[in-house]
């Protein structure tokens, strides 16, 4: 009995070491994966998140096997970032960016190429609320914004927030904030914005359009520019994959052209262009004008204005020069821009020249763009996509959406934009329209005179001290585009 109970005992010592040690085995099994875990989240930027959503959840009763787990993280394609730049901190840079959606994407760009020169890190861009489109669209609303930050790492830091020490300033108010200089050399931020940086430790630029040169930038400036404009900035998956449908309903149809028909009522009230509008009308922009008092121009000559060619093209008018130009009737037409000021009444000639009319809004349907609704930055996002992606791109008013398109198609391989001399043109269909020129002069003058105005290669033009005449960085970036035989497709 005696040596029976001793060796009962010692088996129940034995089933206990057997007891701890499995439990070890399983405690460091459980570290051993967590630690794995931790590790893919550690580089989740690279390829973990991708991985982990292909997982199935713990908690759904799907179906599935370690095959299909398998396929889905070898099909996951390694995105390698590039290393992240070492550099000593000056401070930090806010910027609140103001205007519409391109004017923005431009001084985004600009603001990514001055943070990096003066090694601040930036914090992303505030976008504007307050101007006459009220688009709530925060940054990551529009722009892809994990990508834009890591994209860029090798060349500036980019935070989504202040650090919380510093927060509390922007919540105090205790902030410095100014406005930069308009079209400063990247000097004066080193010598004039730095040392306030230094100083104070963040500093808020608080208005962004155009302030940063055009011409006599070092080109390393230059370069960084196109690299944040056309690779940094992409848009949200939910915008680019809604561009994508857009642009395959218009391929299934053939040939498109994108119509920039900037005949908005803002545009109208803005440049007090008031061309074919009635009495009522007149008076409607006149008082929108005077309604917002950032439009500093108050008392304006529209007829003066047109004269000079700074009105943009009305539908009338556009409908008889894309005939002058020989543009097929069966091309689909995209409109892309707003609601068109007189709406129906005022589009009627287009339509009934170019029956094939689209715009986003009769391609989708309603609840494709119902998340976009009171967006207006979101909805130009579309515009813009679609405008890339087009046989031709014809702006009927040099803004800066016509203008950063007609750039980044020239990047795109010099695509055919057909930029409009509207000073001439203005002139031209006056001679038509009062029996001077026949149709087929009046024709020929238009095809002969935009012969060399299709977005071909050229040099940008520099005018000391009158930047804003020169023409604009982001339509002609030619410091970052290769030399190509240019190939146009066809107008007619």
């Amino acid at each position: 009995m005696g040596v029976m109970k001793g060796g009962g005992g010692e088996r129940v010592e034995k089933l206990k070491y057997s007891r701890m040690k499995l439990w070890m085995i399983r405690a460091t099994t459980s570290v051993l994966l967590w630690t794995c875990v931790v590790q893919l989240t550690a580089v989740g930027e690279t390829w973990g998140p991708r991985v982990l959503k292909g997982w199935p959840s713990c908690f759904t009763h799907q179906d599935s096997s370690f095959s299909v787990i398998e396929d889905k993280v070898l099909s996951v394609p390694a995105r390698i970032l590039p290393p992240k730049r070492v550099y000593k901190n000056n401070g930090y840079l806010m910027v609140s960016c103001n205007g519409g959606l391109n004017q923005m994407r431009a001084a985004i760009c600009d603001m990514v190429t001055i943070a990096r020169y003066l090694n601040v890190t930036l914090i992303v861009p505030e976008l504007d609320k307050t101007s006459f489109w009220a688009d709530p669209s925060e940054f990551q609303d529009i722009f892809d914004v994990d990508h834009f930050i890591t994209s860029l790492r090798d060349e500036v830091r980019i935070l989504k927030k202040l650090p919380p020490r510093l927060k509390r300033r922007v919540e105090t108010g205790t902030v410095y904030s100014m406005p930069p200089i308009s079209w400063s050399d990247i000097s004066y931020y080193c010598n004039q914005i730095l040392p306030l940086i230094r100083k104070y430790k963040v500093v808020h630029l608080n208005r962004t359009d155009t302030r940063l040169a055009n011409n006599g930038q070092p080109l390393d400036i230059q370069k960084l520019r196109c690299r944040v404009n056309f690779s940094a900035l992409r848009f949200t998956s939910q915008i680019e994959d809604l561009g994508k449908r857009v642009i395959k309903l218009l391929r299934q149809n053939g040939p498109f052209i994108v119509l920039h028909l900037r005949y908005e009522m803002d545009m109208l009230a803005f440049s007090g262009c008031t061309q074919g509008c009635n009495n009522e009308e007149v008076e409607e922009l006149t008082r929108m004008r005077y309604a917002y008092p950032w439009w500093k121009e108050k008392i304006i000559n529209s007829d003066l204005k047109r004269k000079d060619g700074l009105c943009p093209l009305t539908p009338e008018e556009t409908a008889l020069i894309l005939s002058a130009l020989d543009i097929d009737n069966s091309y689909q037409i995209y409109i892309a821009a707003g609601e068109i000021y007189g709406g129906n009444r005022r589009m009627a000639s287009l339509a009934s020249a170019y029956p094939k009319l689209v715009r986003k809004e009769t391609l989708l349907e309603p609840s494709d763009l119902g998340f976009f609704q009171n967006h207006s930055s979101q909805m130009a996002a579309l515009d813009y996509l679609v405008s890339l992606e087009s046989d031709i791109f014809i702006p009927t008013y040099d803004g800066n959406m016509a203008k950063v398109v007609e750039g980044h198609r020239r990047f795109l391989g010099y695509k055919q934009t057909i930029l409009l001399d509207r000073r001439l043109l203005v002139d031209l269909i006056h001679q038509y329209n009062s029996g001077s020129l026949s149709w087929n002069e009046f024709s020929n003058a238009v095809k002969e005179s935009h012969k060399y105005c299709k977005g071909q290669p050229t040099q940008r033009s520099v005018i000391p001290d009158r930047p804003k005449e020169e023409d604009y960085f982001y339509a002609n970036p030619e410091e970052c585009l290769k030399p190509s035989s240019y190939g146009q497709v066809s107008s007619t």
